[in-house]
Protein backbone atom coordinates (compact mmCIF):
# COMPACT_ATOMS: atom_id res chain seq x y z
CA UNK A 1 0.00 0.00 0.00
CA UNK A 2 2.95 2.12 0.84
CA UNK A 3 4.80 1.55 -2.59
CA UNK A 4 1.46 2.76 -4.20
CA UNK A 5 0.52 5.41 -2.22
CA UNK A 6 4.83 6.46 -2.91
CA UNK A 7 4.06 6.41 -7.19
CA UNK A 8 0.82 8.35 -7.02
CA UNK A 9 2.32 10.88 -4.92
CA UNK A 10 5.73 10.96 -7.22
CA UNK A 11 3.20 11.19 -10.73
CA UNK A 12 1.38 13.90 -8.83
CA UNK A 13 4.19 15.55 -7.90
CA UNK A 14 5.70 15.18 -11.93
CA UNK A 15 2.32 16.52 -13.68
CA UNK A 16 2.56 19.40 -10.87
CA UNK A 17 5.72 20.80 -11.78
CA UNK A 18 5.15 20.03 -16.08
CA UNK A 19 1.84 22.28 -15.20
CA UNK A 20 4.18 24.56 -13.48
CA UNK A 21 6.37 24.93 -15.91
CA UNK A 22 3.79 24.94 -18.72
CA UNK A 23 1.93 27.95 -16.54
CA UNK A 24 5.29 29.81 -17.13
CA UNK A 25 5.79 29.31 -20.30
CA UNK A 26 2.22 30.78 -21.01
CA UNK A 27 3.04 33.51 -19.39
CA UNK A 28 6.45 34.26 -20.52
CA UNK A 29 4.24 34.36 -23.92
CA UNK A 30 1.83 36.19 -22.91
CA UNK A 31 3.65 38.92 -21.94
CA UNK A 32 5.67 38.87 -25.70
CA UNK A 33 1.99 39.34 -27.06
CA UNK A 34 1.42 42.12 -24.79
CA UNK A 35 4.56 43.50 -25.47
CA UNK A 36 4.23 43.33 -29.25
CA UNK A 37 0.74 44.85 -28.56
CA UNK A 38 1.85 47.88 -27.38
CA UNK A 39 4.11 48.23 -30.68
CA UNK A 40 1.22 47.61 -32.59
CA UNK A 41 -0.25 50.70 -30.55
CA UNK A 42 2.75 52.88 -31.20
CA UNK A 43 2.75 52.23 -34.70
CA UNK A 44 -1.37 52.90 -35.25
CA UNK A 45 -0.46 56.19 -33.09
CA UNK A 46 2.14 57.34 -35.58
CA UNK A 47 -0.13 56.20 -38.77
CA UNK A 48 -2.41 58.17 -36.99
CA UNK A 49 -0.06 61.34 -36.36
CA UNK A 50 0.43 60.79 -40.11
CA UNK A 51 -3.01 60.94 -41.44
CA UNK A 52 -3.80 63.26 -39.46
CA UNK A 53 -0.91 65.13 -40.71
CA UNK A 54 -1.68 65.16 -43.97
CA UNK A 55 -5.12 65.91 -43.40
CA UNK A 56 -4.29 69.38 -42.55
CA UNK A 57 -3.62 71.75 -45.21
CA UNK A 58 -1.20 74.15 -43.76
CA UNK A 59 0.73 70.37 -42.06
CA UNK A 60 0.74 69.03 -45.54
CA UNK A 61 2.54 72.06 -47.11
CA UNK A 62 5.33 72.42 -44.17
CA UNK A 63 5.73 68.40 -44.44
CA UNK A 64 6.63 69.64 -48.31
CA UNK A 65 9.17 71.86 -46.98
CA UNK A 66 10.85 70.20 -44.72
CA UNK A 67 11.30 66.59 -47.04
CA UNK A 68 12.75 69.57 -49.39
CA UNK A 69 15.51 70.73 -46.28
CA UNK A 70 16.52 68.11 -45.37
CA UNK A 71 17.33 66.62 -48.92
CA UNK A 72 18.78 70.28 -50.11
CA UNK A 73 20.77 70.74 -46.08
CA UNK A 74 22.66 67.15 -46.94
CA UNK A 75 23.11 67.77 -50.38
CA UNK A 76 24.53 71.00 -50.37
CA UNK A 77 26.87 73.26 -47.95
CA UNK A 78 25.16 76.33 -46.74
CA UNK A 79 26.76 78.95 -48.48
CA UNK A 80 24.66 77.78 -51.65
CA UNK A 81 21.03 77.87 -50.57
CA UNK A 82 19.04 80.26 -48.57
CA UNK A 83 16.05 79.05 -46.97
CA UNK A 84 12.52 81.25 -47.10
CA UNK A 85 14.15 83.28 -49.03
CA UNK A 86 13.14 86.79 -50.13
CA UNK A 87 12.62 87.99 -53.59
CA UNK A 88 13.44 91.79 -54.76
CA UNK A 89 9.67 92.13 -55.36
CA UNK A 90 9.13 90.36 -52.15
CA UNK A 91 7.48 87.79 -52.56
CA UNK A 92 9.22 84.76 -50.57
CA UNK A 93 10.43 81.21 -51.97
CA UNK A 94 10.90 78.07 -50.07
CA UNK A 95 14.36 78.27 -51.02
CA UNK A 96 16.57 79.44 -54.05
CA UNK A 97 19.75 77.74 -54.89
CA UNK A 98 23.00 80.00 -55.59
CA UNK A 99 23.92 77.91 -58.31
CA UNK A 100 27.40 79.20 -60.75
CA UNK A 101 26.76 81.23 -64.06
CA UNK A 102 25.18 80.65 -66.48
CA UNK A 103 22.06 78.90 -64.35
CA UNK A 104 21.96 81.57 -61.74
CA UNK A 105 19.65 81.92 -58.99
CA UNK A 106 17.06 78.92 -58.68
CA UNK A 107 13.98 78.69 -57.16
CA UNK A 108 12.29 75.89 -55.80
CA UNK A 109 8.42 75.95 -54.46
CA UNK A 110 7.23 73.05 -52.63
CA UNK A 111 3.81 74.13 -51.45
CA UNK A 112 2.21 71.67 -53.66
CA UNK A 113 -1.64 71.64 -53.74
CA UNK A 114 -2.59 68.21 -52.29
CA UNK A 115 -6.48 69.41 -51.15
CA UNK A 116 -8.14 67.75 -54.43
CA UNK A 117 -5.28 65.00 -54.67
CA UNK A 118 -6.59 63.38 -51.43
CA UNK A 119 -9.86 63.72 -52.10
CA UNK A 120 -9.59 62.12 -55.45
CA UNK A 121 -7.61 58.71 -54.15
CA UNK A 122 -7.98 58.55 -50.30
CA UNK A 123 -11.20 59.02 -50.04
CA UNK A 124 -14.43 56.48 -50.39
CA UNK A 125 -14.54 55.69 -54.19
CA UNK A 126 -16.71 58.03 -55.28
CA UNK A 127 -19.16 58.23 -58.62
CA UNK A 128 -17.96 58.82 -61.83
CA UNK A 129 -19.16 62.04 -62.42
CA UNK A 130 -17.78 62.96 -58.97
CA UNK A 131 -14.29 61.63 -59.88
CA UNK A 132 -14.11 62.82 -63.11
CA UNK A 133 -15.67 66.35 -61.17
CA UNK A 134 -12.07 66.36 -58.72
CA UNK A 135 -9.69 64.99 -61.27
CA UNK A 136 -10.47 68.05 -63.63
CA UNK A 137 -10.17 70.27 -60.60
CA UNK A 138 -6.87 68.96 -59.51
CA UNK A 139 -5.63 69.80 -63.34
CA UNK A 140 -6.77 72.96 -62.48
CA UNK A 141 -5.09 73.78 -59.34
CA UNK A 142 -2.22 72.30 -60.55
CA UNK A 143 -2.78 74.54 -63.59
CA UNK A 144 -3.01 77.42 -61.25
CA UNK A 145 0.08 76.55 -58.94
CA UNK A 146 2.02 76.60 -62.17
CA UNK A 147 0.99 79.97 -63.18
CA UNK A 148 1.57 81.38 -59.86
CA UNK A 149 4.94 80.24 -59.60
CA UNK A 150 6.28 81.43 -62.99
CA UNK A 151 4.94 84.95 -61.83
CA UNK A 152 6.30 85.65 -58.93
CA UNK A 153 9.62 83.33 -59.01
CA UNK A 154 10.91 84.02 -62.35
CA UNK A 155 12.76 87.74 -62.67
CA UNK A 156 14.58 88.85 -65.25
CA UNK A 157 18.48 89.37 -63.85
CA UNK A 158 18.04 87.99 -60.61
CA UNK A 159 16.83 84.64 -60.94
CA UNK A 160 17.18 81.70 -63.59
CA UNK A 161 15.36 81.31 -66.99
CA UNK A 162 13.51 78.10 -65.26
CA UNK A 163 12.11 77.58 -62.07
CA UNK A 164 10.86 74.05 -60.15
CA UNK A 165 8.14 73.09 -58.22
CA UNK A 166 8.97 70.07 -55.82
CA UNK A 167 6.36 67.22 -55.53
CA UNK A 168 6.89 65.47 -52.11
CA UNK A 169 5.56 62.08 -53.25
CA UNK A 170 6.97 60.04 -55.89
CA UNK A 171 3.58 58.49 -56.76
CA UNK A 172 2.10 62.15 -57.14
CA UNK A 173 4.44 62.72 -59.27
CA UNK A 174 4.26 59.46 -61.58
CA UNK A 175 0.44 60.09 -61.21
CA UNK A 176 0.92 63.72 -62.83
CA UNK A 177 2.99 62.62 -65.61
CA UNK A 178 0.78 59.07 -66.43
CA UNK A 179 -2.69 61.15 -66.28
CA UNK A 180 -2.27 65.04 -66.61
CA UNK A 181 0.26 64.93 -69.53
CA UNK A 182 -1.21 68.75 -70.78
CA UNK A 183 -0.01 70.24 -67.41
CA UNK A 184 3.28 68.70 -67.38
CA UNK A 185 3.44 70.60 -70.83
CA UNK A 186 2.04 73.20 -69.77
CA UNK A 187 4.27 73.78 -66.98
CA UNK A 188 7.85 73.48 -69.53
CA UNK A 189 6.20 76.16 -71.45
CA UNK A 190 5.92 78.34 -68.45
CA UNK A 191 9.67 77.10 -67.58
CA UNK A 192 8.70 75.63 -64.06
CA UNK A 193 9.83 72.13 -64.02
CA UNK A 194 8.21 69.37 -61.94
CA UNK A 195 10.56 67.47 -59.50
CA UNK A 196 9.76 64.52 -57.16
CA UNK A 197 12.25 63.58 -54.41
CA UNK A 198 14.22 60.85 -56.43
CA UNK A 199 14.49 63.96 -59.30
CA UNK A 200 15.06 66.56 -56.99
CA UNK A 201 18.29 64.21 -55.43
CA UNK A 202 19.36 63.69 -59.21
CA UNK A 203 19.63 67.52 -59.63
CA UNK A 204 21.34 67.99 -56.20
CA UNK A 205 23.98 65.82 -56.98
CA UNK A 206 24.36 67.36 -60.60
CA UNK A 207 24.21 70.92 -58.78
CA UNK A 208 27.16 69.96 -56.25
CA UNK A 209 29.27 68.46 -59.08
CA UNK A 210 28.97 71.66 -61.25
CA UNK A 211 29.68 73.77 -57.81
CA UNK A 212 32.57 71.39 -57.43
CA UNK A 213 33.72 72.06 -60.62
CA UNK A 214 33.36 75.96 -60.27
CA UNK A 215 35.35 75.91 -57.11
CA UNK A 216 38.37 74.09 -58.78
CA UNK A 217 38.25 76.49 -61.66
CA UNK A 218 38.15 79.49 -58.86
CA UNK A 219 41.13 77.70 -57.46
CA UNK A 220 43.08 77.17 -60.46
CA UNK A 221 42.22 80.70 -61.12
CA UNK A 222 43.74 81.82 -57.81
CA UNK A 223 46.89 79.46 -58.82
CA UNK A 224 47.90 81.15 -61.96
CA UNK A 225 47.02 84.58 -60.50
CA UNK A 226 50.02 83.41 -57.86
CA UNK A 227 51.98 82.20 -60.80
CA UNK A 228 51.57 85.46 -62.48
CA UNK A 229 52.94 87.22 -59.77
CA UNK A 230 56.04 84.67 -58.98
CA UNK A 231 56.70 85.17 -62.42
CA UNK A 232 56.84 89.32 -62.27
CA UNK A 233 59.01 88.63 -59.21
CA UNK A 234 61.52 86.36 -61.04
CA UNK A 235 61.88 88.63 -63.73
CA UNK A 236 62.40 91.31 -61.50
CA UNK A 237 65.04 88.55 -59.54
CA UNK A 238 66.40 87.99 -62.83
CA UNK A 239 67.06 91.66 -63.78
CA UNK A 240 69.13 92.22 -60.49
CA UNK A 241 71.00 89.63 -61.00
CA UNK A 242 71.63 90.45 -64.32
CA UNK A 243 72.93 93.80 -62.52
CA UNK A 244 74.83 92.08 -59.69
CA UNK A 245 76.58 90.23 -62.57
CA UNK A 246 77.42 93.38 -64.20
CA UNK A 247 78.95 95.02 -60.58
CA UNK A 248 80.47 91.85 -60.23
CA UNK A 249 81.98 91.75 -63.23
CA UNK A 250 83.06 95.38 -63.11
CA UNK A 251 84.70 94.68 -59.61
CA UNK A 252 86.61 91.70 -60.86
CA UNK A 253 87.98 94.68 -64.11
CA UNK A 254 88.90 97.10 -61.37
CA UNK A 255 90.52 94.54 -58.71
CA UNK A 256 92.56 93.07 -61.90
CA UNK A 257 93.40 96.76 -62.31
CA UNK A 258 94.33 97.51 -58.95
CA UNK A 259 96.52 94.54 -58.95
CA UNK A 260 98.11 95.38 -62.03
CA UNK A 261 99.09 98.73 -60.74
CA UNK A 262 100.26 96.96 -57.19
CA UNK A 263 102.54 94.88 -58.71
CA UNK A 264 104.22 97.92 -60.97
CA UNK A 265 104.87 99.53 -58.05
CA UNK A 266 106.39 96.75 -56.27
CA UNK A 267 108.36 96.13 -59.01
CA UNK A 268 109.37 99.98 -59.05
CA UNK A 269 109.86 99.78 -55.32
CA UNK A 270 112.31 96.80 -55.89
CA UNK A 271 114.36 98.76 -58.59
CA UNK A 272 115.02 101.45 -56.41
CA UNK A 273 116.22 98.78 -53.60
CA UNK A 274 118.86 97.82 -55.97
CA UNK A 275 120.10 101.06 -56.55
CA UNK A 276 120.46 101.57 -53.17
CA UNK A 277 122.37 98.09 -53.09
CA UNK A 278 124.62 99.53 -55.70
CA UNK A 279 125.37 102.65 -54.09
CA UNK A 280 126.32 101.25 -50.86
CA UNK A 281 128.54 98.95 -52.38
CA UNK A 282 130.43 101.72 -54.16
Amino acid sequence: MNIISGKVESRLNEGFEKTNATFIDVVKRLALIDEAQKKITELSSSVISLQSLLDDKRSRGAFGEVQLTNLIKNMLPERCFSLQHTLSNGKRCDCLLRLPAPTGNVVIDAKFPLETYRKLHHETKAPPVAEKALQQQFRQDLKIHVQAIAEKYLIPGETADGTMMFIPAEAIFADIHAHYGDIVDFAQQKRVWLVSPTTMMAILTTARAVLKDADTREQIHIIQKHLGDLAKDFDRFQTRMDNLVKHIDKAREDATDVNTSAKKITHHFHKIERLDMIEKDK
